[in-house]
């Protein structure tokens, strides 16, 4: 109803833009002089003639009364043709002054169209002006309609995109339910809760196989020991030295496979080797962009970047504020202080919530993967958000460090700048 009654109301005002367009740029025509309101004149003149210092102007004409030798004798107002040539010229109206049927003198009326016309085409011009004003007023709401109905709605699903192609399934796609795409981003966000219901069984099954594989290492080891205590014991005891070569293969097959069974753990796949560090040389009023998408409940205010270049992959460092921020959010649920130190060669970001921090014990594992502190055990998540930032900001020759500070967890990042690669 809306795009209705606005398209209507465009076509309205281009009507009416077309028709003054017309009136100015219609070939120039004079306006006519009413007939019987000329007659009046002349017949108010023709009966004060012999009295013509008396005469009045009841008209809306202005006109130069000539009497027989062509001489003034009335005029309503200075600047009009007071002869014939001038009258001619100026297309004025000339008519006799009759008495009998004898010609007393001419009345020569004044012809005022080339002060109408303009003055009319003027009144066109500035309605014109003002409907061309109106429709561009329209067409500007029209534009920051759809910018915020279609285009920004847009956009959001595209940085959405982006997390979810780099890995980052913590932030939920914020929606407005008067949105005209709605309903389409909370499929969206449904999805990425399902792909992070998918991610956490995935890194529960790898803590599982973890855990297999530990208690096969010991179940490994706990016999091989004792083969090869009596290897040893067989080895000290026999009387031959073949049988005593003998038992040193043992013993030495036993040390390899106890070496094999140690390097069970460190033969595992690093998931994080197979993503990407891309880091290129970007400015800093960026970081406040990242900093604001990734923080989506709005508990943090955000300060101002220092001038400078820094050498970061963008995406890799939104993953970072993103873990952060996801962290805050689900651990802490309080307001998050962010400050800004630049130093000689880096740029700190430092932040920091109101949760209480951990324990002194945790800090040193923290960063560890799958490591969760003791009060996050309720808490959905798989302990790789600090793991991964961590592994980003070594890949792009930063650091991430984490501490209790005075009111929380505080997060320290160290971006490298440019200029000191």
């Amino acid at each position: 109803m809306k795009r209705k009654l606005f398209f209507i109301s465009l076509l309205i005002i281009f009507i009416i833009e077309l028709f003054f367009c017309f009136i100015l740029f219609r070939p120039k025509t004079e306006f006519l002089q009413d007939s019987v309101l000329v007659n009046e004149v002349v017949h108010s003149i023709s009966e004060d003639w012999t009295q013509m210092d008396l005469h009045q102007n009841h008209s809306q004409f202005d006109y130069v009364v000539l009497d027989s030798k062509g001489d003034v004798i009335y005029r309503t107002k200075l600047g009009l043709s007071e002869n014939l040539n001038s009258a001619i010229i100026h297309r004025d109206t000339i008519l006799d002054i009759e008495q009998s049927g004898i010609v007393l003198g001419k009345v020569i009326i004044y012809n005022d169209s080339l002060k109408v016309i303009p003055s009319y085409e003027q009144r066109s011009f500035y309605i014109l002006i003002i409907s061309l004003c109106i429709q561009l007023f329209l067409c500007i709401g029209y534009y920051t309609y759809l910018y915020i109905r279609i285009i920004k709605p847009f956009q959001h699903l595209k940085h959405f995109a982006e997390r979810i192609a780099g890995g980052n399934l913590d932030i939920p796609l914020k929606m407005d339910r008067y949105n005209l795409f709605g309903a389409f981003t909370e499929s969206f966000d449904i999805m990425r809760h399902e792909l992070k219901k998918s991610r956490i069984a995935e890194a529960q099954a790898n803590e599982s196989k973890k855990e297999l594989v530990a208690k096969l290492s010991h179940d490994i080891k706990t016999p091989l020991a004792s083969i090869k205590v009596v290897s040893e014991v067989g080895s000290m005891t026999a009387y031959c030295s073949k049988d005593k070569e003998r038992y040193q293969q043992i013993i030495g097959k036993a040390d390899q496979i106890d070496t094999l069974v140690s390097n069970l753990f460190s033969a595992t796949l690093e998931e994080l080797e197979q993503l990407t560090v891309t880091p290129i040389n970007i400015e800093s009023t960026c970081l406040k962009l990242l900093l604001e998408e990734a923080d989506y409940l709005s508990l943090a205010t955000i300060p101002e970047i220092p001038q400078c270049l820094l050498y970061v992959d963008k995406l890799r460092l939104q993953q970072v504020f993103d873990n952060i921020f996801s962290n805050s959010y689900k651990y802490a649920g309080t307001k998050i202080l962010v400050s800004v130190l630049y130093l000689e060669e880096t740029l700190q970001i430092i932040i920091e919530d109101f949760g209480g921090g951990v324990m002194p014990d945790e800090l040193p594992t923290i960063k560890e993967k799958y490591k969760r502190g003791k009060h996050t055990k309720d808490i959905e998540g798989a302990g790789l958000g600090l793991y991964i930032s961590d592994y980003f900001m070594k890949e792009m020759q930063g650091a991430l460090d984490v501490e209790n500070g005075e009111y929380g967890l505080k997060v320290i990042l160290t971006i490298l700048l440019s200029g000191a690669i």
